[in-house]
């Protein structure tokens, strides 16, 4: 019987936090326990938390049921009603060893009618990066050590008019430099070949610390201090707070993946003004023009909402043509999806029905601009990280697909024979 097991929806940082999550709860000495670890961006997300909760109480109706994350960080009551659940734990308290070295099992109601309730978020300290471990998840089948996440920024300043997590995750706190080399280094040592840097608001990072280092400057800073790394990805990123010295090591710095997920959820003014976003549509253009006249070989994500409310078809068009512009070969689409307490909520919105169809237009579109950045990859060649028998992850964050048996966590040459669905097909180069 697994002693613990982590259920994670929603983002990269719950799924490195989840890794730190199985290892506390395992180290202090849990039997039996299912963690479910939400997210709280839609509401399809909470809505199939509560199905794993309830699916996990009928097929192991002995378990320990935890529930923490965003969605219980903001709403602990809601999931303290439901009978399946043991115990909550905010998003401070999840991290915390103590948290589960006297965890309820089962937890009957006491006296007071009363459970356990999550602790209040006003408890967040300061963010040093320890306690969450260096290792806190990884990509590879099997965990293959090949690709690991390292957290460097927690929380967000800004306030989006659709976006909740800021309530759930607290203000900018960034982890001090030496830290983050001091994990880096562990996760070399334990033979991770590529780290993806991450956290809420990536490009806040450094603003909250004594000398406010940029994005760049600490990045600048990691690859000089570990040269063993050899390869260094960025996750999400605001289009408009790129700095120079970032912008500098992707146009010269070989280690940086020539690839740039940007935050941009639409492509109007006017909606993103409704947004409270910090860039323009021009600004999101040019940001893409820069990084390829920097990188030429640099592939784009991006993150769009579709049916944002008083969104109207000349508005939703320009998010669609944004795709193409940019050439995002990457496109992450979520469908708006009210979130209470938020000042989007307040606004007229759309009819679902709308909402899913621009959702699905969006989709195709991606579809068919990572058609195109994959098909303009065949005949040439790249290191490829190998995360499983049979597959990899080219420089551009490309999947890649292989006959042979090569050594999972490694990197090899590769060269893309051709293009089929969503991969590459690579040949490995002598």
């Amino acid at each position: 019987m697994t002693a613990v097991e982590v259920v994670t929806f929603g983002c990269r940082l719950n799924a490195l936090e989840s890794g730190v999550i199985e290892r506390l709860a395992g180290g202090a000495g849990l039997q039996d326990t299912i963690i479910v670890n939400t997210c709280a961006v839609t509401a399809e997300a909470e809505r199939q938390a509560r199905q794993a909760i309830r699916r996990a109480r009928r097929e192991r109706p002995d378990a320990r049921i935890i529930v923490t994350g965003c969605a219980a960080t903001l709403d602990p009551q809601r999931y303290a009603a439901l009978a399946e659940v043991d115990l909550i734990l905010d998003n401070a308290a999840k991290l915390r060893p103590e948290s589960y070295a006297a965890a309820p099992h089962p937890n009957p109601l006491p006296a007071g009618g009363e459970r356990e309730s999550a602790v209040p978020l006003k408890s967040l300290a300061p963010f040093t990066g320890r306690g969450r471990g260096p290792r806190g998840a990884w990509e590879g089948e099997g965990r293959v050590r090949a690709r690991a996440y390292l957290q460097v920024q927690q929380g967000c300043d800004h306030r989006c008019t659709f976006c909740i997590i800021p309530y759930a995750r607290g203000p900018s706190r960034s982890v001090p430099l030496d830290s983050i080399v001091e994990d880096a280094r562990a996760l070399v040592v334990a033979g991770y070949r590529e780290i993806v840097l991450t956290g809420v608001d990536l490009t806040a990072y450094g603003a909250d610390l004594p000398d406010k280092p940029s994005l760049g400057h600490m990045v600048r800073q990691l690859l000089a201090a570990v040269p063993e790394l050899p390869r260094l990805r960025l996750s999400s990123l605001d289009p408009s707070e790129i700095d120079d010295e970032l912008w500098d090591l992707l146009g010269d710095e070989p280690r940086l993946m020539p690839h740039l997920h940007l935050s941009l959820q639409a492509g109007d003014d006017l909606i993103l003004k409704r947004m409270k976003r910090r860039h323009s549509r021009a600004q999101a253009i040019a940001a893409a023009r820069h990084a390829r006249a920097l990188r030429p070989d640099v592939a784009l994500g991006a993150d769009l909402i579709a049916g944002f409310p008083t969104e109207t078809d000349d508005m939703f068009r320009r998010s669609l043509d944004i795709v193409a512009e940019c050439g995002i070969a990457f496109l992450h689409v979520f469908p708006y999806s009210p979130r209470p307490g938020t000042p989007a909520m307040r606004m007229p919105q759309l009819d679902p029905g709308l909402v899913r169809e621009r959702a699905a237009r969006l989709r195709a579109a991606g579809a068919a601009a990572l058609k195109t950045e994959l098909s303009s990859r065949v005949g040439h060649d790249s290191d490829v990280l190998i995360e499983g028998p049979g597959r990899g992850r080219a420089d551009c964050y490309a999947a890649v697909r292989f006959e042979g048996a090569l050594d999972p966590g490694s990197v090899q040459r590769m060269l893309f024979t051709a293009a089929s669905g969503d991969h590459l097909i690579g040949v490995p180069v002598a």
